[in-house]
């Protein structure tokens, strides 16, 4: 049923259907009855036992950063079955981002590009968000992540700053934090990837969490793009600091291999493309570092997720948990029930049997 609905909101722009179809869900799930007809529908029936650096969750299907940028959507997102939730990307400010239009779809490859370019409400605004949602959805299950990054006009040598005030004020309201200097679509952010720059950030981080009286565990967000050196770099670092442990990846600015012609790709312009393309290159990462740490470094899978399978071939590669996102878009909202299904099916049930 899902497609056929699919081709109707396809025809409209890709960013104003996100936040359309979301907000129907939000109405709809304002009503008990709402509720009540979305959750047997769409959460998964199968049990299972899955966990990372101590978190436990219902099911190892999460949704990654960028589609809840502002904490808005968690209830209607915990009826669909998503055993975790990445908010952000959270920026000390708000911002609007780029200009429009800044997010599109590539149906022929069954992918997106997109230079949003942290549009959010500003740390403050959504922690008052998240306050509220705690304090209402007391008995909920739902892991939320907070993923964090800097402004646009924050210089690279004050990043930190900016990383430091996002973990300070989400502390409290997240379970699990992101540390986001891979977008695409910030200027001079992958910069930050650099093994220096990245040592600064982490450990100040590390040390305030240190400092908590419960510490919250803190992952870094690679980009597929790294070169082999990079990714090495950044597994060292990872050991010698003891991270607990890293999303991989994020969207790539490689357009190889598409299927979309190229002045459609020309029109587009630039930007981070997610999607179908990106499946084999996220696993290869995702596989590498887990074989060269021996599994020392938990892993959240992320990169061209439609089906259970695919999330099957991430699981065997070493990660723990898969985020989803394109996929989503794509597949609609069974994708969790599906995934699940397929997994239970495979006997793949918690994580140690990956």
């Amino acid at each position: 049923m899902y497609k056929y609905l699919r081709k109707i909101l396809f025809l409209f722009p890709t960013e104003g259907v996100h936040y359309f179809s979301m907000n129907c869900m939000k109405i709809l799930c304002s009503l008990g009855l709402g509720r009540l007809i979305l959750s047997p529908a769409f959460r998964p029936k199968e049990k299972g036992q899955w966990q990372i650096v101590g978190i436990e969750m219902s099911n190892p299907v999460g949704l990654g950063a960028g589609f809840d940028k502002n904490a808005r959507y968690l209830q209607e997102l915990e009826c669909l079955g998503f055993g975790f939730v990445e908010i952000g990307t959270v920026t000390p400010l708000p911002q609007a981002g780029n200009d429009k239009p800044r997010l599109f779809r590539l149906p022929e490859d069954c992918a997106l590009i997109n230079r949003m370019g942290f549009n959010n409400d500003g740390v403050r605004q959504i922690v008052l968000r998240l306050k509220k949602w705690r304090e209402r959805n007391k008995g909920s299950q739902l892991i939320v992540g907070g993923n964090i990054g800097k402004n646009k006009v924050t210089p690279n040598e004050d990043a930190w700053k900016d990383y430091e005030t996002c973990f300070k004020e989400l502390h409290p309201w997240v379970d699990y934090f992101v540390v986001n200097v891979s977008s695409p679509n910030t200027p001079g952010l992958r910069e930050l990837q650099e093994k220096e720059s990245l040592r600064k950030i982490l450990l100040h981080l590390q040390m305030i969490n240190n400092g908590k009286a419960q510490s919250k565990p803190i992952f870094l967000k690679i980009a597929p793009d790294l070169p082999k050196e990079q990714i090495d770099d950044v597994i060292d670092l990872a050991l010698e600091i003891k991270l607990d442990g890293i999303v991989a990846a994020n969207t790539t600015i490689s357009r190889d291999d598409l299927v979309t012609d190229s002045p459609k790709l020309a029109m587009i312009g630039a930007g981070g493309l997610s999607g179908k393309p990106l499946r084999q290159k996220s696993t290869e990462i995702v596989r590498y570092i887990n074989d060269r740490t021996g599994g020392q470094i938990p892993l959240i899978a992320s990169g061209g997720i439609f089906t259970g399978e695919d999330a099957i071939e991430k699981l065997r590669a070493g990660a723990s948990l898969v985020q989803v996102w394109t996929g989503f878009i794509y597949e609609g909202p069974s994708i969790v029930k599906n995934i699940c299904r397929t997994l239970a099916m495979a006997g793949i049930q918690n994580n140690n049997n990956n």
